[in-house]
């Protein structure tokens, strides 16, 4: 961090704190409680819980065991959720999970969760998200085949570009977005629920009786229920993304764990009672077939208003990829600020205080990704390795409060939660690499191909003594380095002409200063 913080006060670029008395340029706290909330449930909630919730039941083998998984995979999250509150106010940056990774662990680490997220994850999960809008969205317009694929791409695209751009334009407009499909999912979903509470109220519960709900499709195996979990737990995917905008919270101490106790339970209500708003309507059988449950049950109980439902996903999914668009970019901003990135992404615009580098970079990433096929395929290699980072950054907690048992932490959970939520990560960790090995080794594989990068464009720049006996190499290295990083300046002096933007005002990331850049 201490030489990352160098390069920052040794970059040419204006200053930004003024001694006329003019505001710094800084990331304005303007995300209050509620927004907050929109960007914790409108990342979770994106187009499973409409599209797929059959993955679940399939390996379940009972309504009734499905409803208890996605009931205790909520509490899961929910403790998980509870666990990145502590660290989310005792190392209070934006950046998540690769900022705590980073601190506790140390740069490697932390650039090696960087390196997984920028490669593959982000690009990947919008890519997805956006060409789920655009199916759902041209579906009313081709109801009896599917859109064409350049169609649906060239929707995708225009997606991401106006999203991009209402977040290089202000964040407020960004939250409100949030807020509106947020609340228009969540609408959704009081709708289906709403029927499947009428439903049950004219006698359609066959499937929730006690008999008839634990009745097994199939045998059961645990193999397939500790899938089941798995599944349940991607469903909740998005609760941690708050972490990534904590810089930008109003009182962050105070509203980043409202949000969260908030949020986590308002998703876990909604996904079980969706669930049971499906069976009310149709048969377990009946729900597997289905590509698009929530379809399917618009088209059993609405009628002639049955295409509320596709537009319901495809808002459901446009609020996603605001969402994702919003707090990657926070991601790839607090690693370029940490001399994991090129410094171009570390900077904002010195009037809209928005990040669009980093914003251009995830929506460009993005772009690149809906040209390629295998988009799926990358998302099933690098799952394992998100979620492997998830119980690394759990584990940390435990590992900081036996480092510094004394630093302030303005929240502070029993070591319980941690534990019970390690021993969950582990069971799921272990049948994953048993039942697909070759997945989970490629995804590792990917990951440690940022351990070179790592080597050579981050700790190569402090110059390490080990290289001074090798006077060759070093100096091959030194000058490769050098003219790399004369390259990297002057686009990044081109960069900040181009896009008006300047390094935060030092000391303002997040709250404190780094105490290894003070020494």
């Amino acid at each position: 961090m201490s030489s990352s913080g160098a390069r920052r006060r040794a970059a040419s670029v204006p200053d930004t704190d003024t001694d006329d008395g003019e505001p710094a340029v800084t990331l304005k706290k303007e995300i209050g409680l509620l927004s907050a909330c929109g960007i914790i449930v409108g990342n979770i909630i994106g187009s499973g819980i409409f599209v797929s919730p059959k993955g679940v039941l399939e390996n379940c083998s009972s309504v009734g065991l499905a409803l208890i998984v996605w009931t205790l995979t909520g509490v899961i999250t929910a403790i998980s959720a509870l666990c990145y509150a502590e660290l989310g106010v005792t190392i209070p940056k934006s950046g998540g999970d690769y900022s705590y990774v980073k601190d506790i662990f140390g740069g490697l680490a932390g650039f090696l969760r960087l390196w997984i997220a920028v490669l593959v994850i982000y690009p990947t999960n919008q890519a997805v998200i956006a060409l789920t809008f655009a199916n759902y969205a041209l579906q009313p317009l081709f109801p009896s085949c599917f859109p064409p694929e350049r169609t649906l791409g060239l929707l995708a695209a225009v997606c991401l570009l106006l999203l991009t751009w209402i977040n290089c334009f202000s964040v407020r407009w960004a939250m409100r977005v949030q807020d509106v499909f947020t609340t228009g999912k969540l609408l959704a979903l009081c709708l289906i629920i709403i029927m499947g509470v009428v439903q049950i109220c004219k006698g359609h519960f066959y499937w929730l009786e006690p008999e008839n709900a634990f009745h097994p499709l199939q045998p059961y195996d645990m193999g397939h229920i500790a899938l089941a979990f798995l599944q349940g737990s991607f469903a909740y995917a998005g609760w941690n993304f708050l972490n990534y905008v904590t810089e930008e919270l109003i009182d962050p101490y105070r509203n980043l764990p409202r949000a969260i106790f908030i949020s986590i339970p308002l998703v876990t209500f909604i996904y079980v009672f969706a669930n049971i708003a499906y069976v009310t309507a149709m048969s377990p059988q009946e729900l597997m077939a289905s590509n698009a449950v929530a379809v399917t049950f618009g088209e059993k109980l609405l009628g002639v208003m049955s295409w509320i439902m596709p537009v319901s996903v495809a808002l459901s999914t446009f609020g996603g990829v605001n969402g994702s668009l919003f707090t990657s970019s926070r991601l790839f901003f607090a690693g370029a600020r940490e001399g994991h990135l090129p410094r171009l992404l570390a900077m904002i615009h010195v009037n809209r205080c928005t990040p669009i580098p980093a914003l251009l970079f995830t929506c460009i990433s993005t772009l690149l990704m809906l040209c390629t096929s295998d988009i799926y395929t990358l998302i099933n290699y690098v799952g394992f390795i998100n979620y492997l980072f998830y119980g690394v950054t759990v584990a940390g907690q435990i590992v900081l409060r036996i480092k510094e048992p004394d630093m302030h932490r303005p929240i502070k959970v029993s070591l319980v939660w941690p534990v019970i939520f390690l021993i969950f990560w582990a069971f799921l960790l272990i049948f994953s690499l048993y039942s697909e090995p070759v997945v989970c080794c490629i995804g590792l594989a990917i990951m440690l191909s940022g351990v070179p990068v790592y080597l050579f464009g981050v700790y190569w720049g402090n110059k390490p003594k080990s290289f001074n006996s090798f006077v060759g190499l070093q100096r091959l290295l030194r000058t490769l380095h050098l003219l790399l990083s004369v390259y990297i300046a002057k686009l990044t002096h081109l960069g900040q002409k181009l896009f008006m933007v300047v390094y935060p005002a030092e000391g303002s990331e997040d709250g404190n200063e780094d105490e290894d850049e003070a020494g």
